[in-house]
């Protein structure tokens, strides 16, 4: 599988696809959360446009959540090396050359676009990340223009009988860098290019800006879009504090709850300024005090963390403690081990990217290895194979139980502020009564 038919069927490809996507979505993430898949038809010509907030993960928030061989454009300085060119081929990767590769360079996005066009038309569903570029942000930037310009030639180059249709993808992570969180991803309504080819038949330009501003209006319906640039950590930290909670929340996403916080936030910054401002200073001041008191959101929104709760929680984890050890021998490899890998990369919108391709190395690895071990070790084979399989259970049954164990942990300090009637989170206490209640009363 080469560029010449990158369009092509690959077994191979649904092969890696398929082992790839069980590590990404059972694995990696705690739970993935999909939703308007019925606004994709596999019989139509389609370009998938995904926001761009977190790296290689956002590409494979989009593979791995829908059925095909989708083909995605991606800058092209990561081409330069032959050997590393062909396995990006071979995933179904096209290169877009820049100005910034030198003027020679951009003449082979001539061949890129035909290629493009073979895409398009053998309906695979090409994606492109509008953006251009990942920002750590909740939030959509300016459009680049690639993405209407790729579909309009297309049209242009078929006698606009495509009837090319783009598709706004929402995707939203819980949290960007971390083990085991929760990634939605929305397909939009799609848009359909042929309601803007008369009007680029008269003047390309004008039509290329009413088709960005189309799709990026639709895109900031199905994504988390922070506006503000002041008050960007206040209204993002807002979200966990009074959201967090629906995280794992499938009939009404968190997604959908925090762009109904923040629209209420954009009202209010209008009607009442003071109060508005005032909801952005608590929320960084539970934000500050929570970090300080190592405590967390989850145990503020309890009133009470009865002794009898944590003692009986204390006594599980004691029982269960043996099963711990043993689910570390999972975690300790094939997660600790990439994460300690990834916090050599300064930019930490790849940190997720660095651990997942770690992690899914070192399980390929490991895993026959291990497997070969136990039959060696355990005389009654079926034995051997029944462990071998409860490995990855275990495992990631030891990281409940650490956050159980943490939210015990918290519970008794809670309890000890409290007793010691400690001014501190007391006045946290308060402050996030308050925040909550002002909350609620929008």
């Amino acid at each position: 599988m080469g560029k010449q038919n990158i369009e092509k069927y690959s077994k191979g490809y649904a092969l890696l696809k398929a082992t790839f996507g069980l590590w990404h979505n059972n694995v990696f993430y705690r739970k993935v959360i999909v939703l308007g898949r019925d606004n994709i038809n596999p019989d139509h010509h389609l370009i998938f446009a995904p926001n761009h907030q977190n790296a290689l993960m956002d590409a494979l928030a989009v593979i791995f959540t829908q059925k095909g061989q989708q083909i995605f454009l991606t800058r092209a300085d990561i081409f330069k090396n032959k050997f590393i060119a062909k396995i990006l081929y071979y995933l179904k990767m096209l290169p877009v050359y820049r100005i910034r590769d030198g003027f020679r360079s951009v003449i082979g996005n001539d061949e890129i676009f035909d290629k493009t066009i073979d895409v398009i038309r053998s309906k695979n569903g090409l994606v492109i990340l509008p953006e251009g570029n990942h920002e750590g942000h909740r939030r959509l930037r300016q459009l680049k223009k690639g993405i209407c310009r790729v579909a309009f030639q297309a049209e242009e180059a078929s006698d606009f009988k495509l009837n090319i249709k783009i598709i706004p993808v929402g995707l939203e992570f819980s949290h960007y860098t971390r083990y085991r969180q929760v990634l939605t991803v929305i397909y939009g309504k799609p848009i359909e290019v042929s309601e803007y080819c008369e009007s680029y038949r008269k003047n390309p330009e004008i039509a290329l800006n009413e088709l960005r501003s189309r799709l990026s209006d639709e895109m900031k319906k199905i994504i988390v879009h922070i506006d503000s640039e002041e008050d960007y950590e206040a209204i993002d930290e807002l979200r966990t504090i009074i959201n967090g909670r629906f995280a794992d929340n499938i009939k009404l996403p968190k997604l959908f709850r925090d762009r109904m916080l923040i629209e209420k936030l954009n009202r209010l910054k209008v009607t009442d300024p003071l109060l508005y401002k005032k909801i952005c200073s608590l929320s960084l001041d539970v934000k500050q005090k929570t970090e300080k008191l190592k405590t967390g959101y989850r145990l503020l929104s309890k009133k009470k963390h009865p002794l009898g709760w944590l003692l009986a929680g204390s006594l599980g984890l004691l029982a269960t403690f043996p099963l711990f050890l043993y689910g570390n021998i999972f975690n300790l490899t094939l997660l600790q081990i990439p994460n300690l890998q990834s916090q050599k990369i300064k930019d930490k919108q790849f940190q997720s990217s660095i651990k997942f391709g770690y992690s899914l190395a070192i399980a390929l690895i490991l895993t026959p290895i291990i497997l070969i071990l136990m039959l060696v070790l355990i005389p009654t084979w079926w034995i051997a194979i029944l462990i071998f399989l409860s490995l990855p259970f275990a495992g990631l049954f030891t990281w409940n139980y650490y956050l159980i164990a943490l939210r015990i942990i918290g519970g008794f300090r809670i309890r000890n502020y409290f007793g010691n009637k400690n001014h501190e989170y007391l006045q946290l206490r308060k402050n996030y009564d308050e925040l909550v209640s002002l909350v609620a009363s929008l």
